[in-house]
């Protein structure tokens, strides 16, 4: 099917439903073809959901907090004085 400019503006909705059962619509500009309106692809390799039940499980200590010389190290402290002190000791 095609359609000039003023339809395709007027009639949008109606247009996407035709698409949408698989017609497919050419827009065009004073009889010249612009634009296709095509259906999107969706995706045929849909990954089924709980695909991974029961092979991941989150510890049940896991928003716990960090033993204090791991917190360190993510700091960047190598002792346990915090950084603050030593940079301030530098100066």
């Amino acid at each position: 099917m095609e359609v000039n400019v003023h339809q395709a503006k007027t009639h949008l909705s109606r247009l996407l439903r035709r698409v949408a059962e698989g017609e497919e619509i050419t827009i065009a500009r004073a009889g010249v073809p612009v634009a296709r309106l095509v259906a999107v692809e969706h995706p045929k390799n849909v990954r089924p959901l709980n695909m991974d039940r029961g092979r991941v499980w989150v510890a049940d200590d896991f928003d716990a907090p960090l033993p204090p010389d791991l917190l360190a190290a993510f700091e960047g402290e190598t002792s346990d004085k915090p950084a603050a002190k030593r940079r301030r000791k530098r100066k």
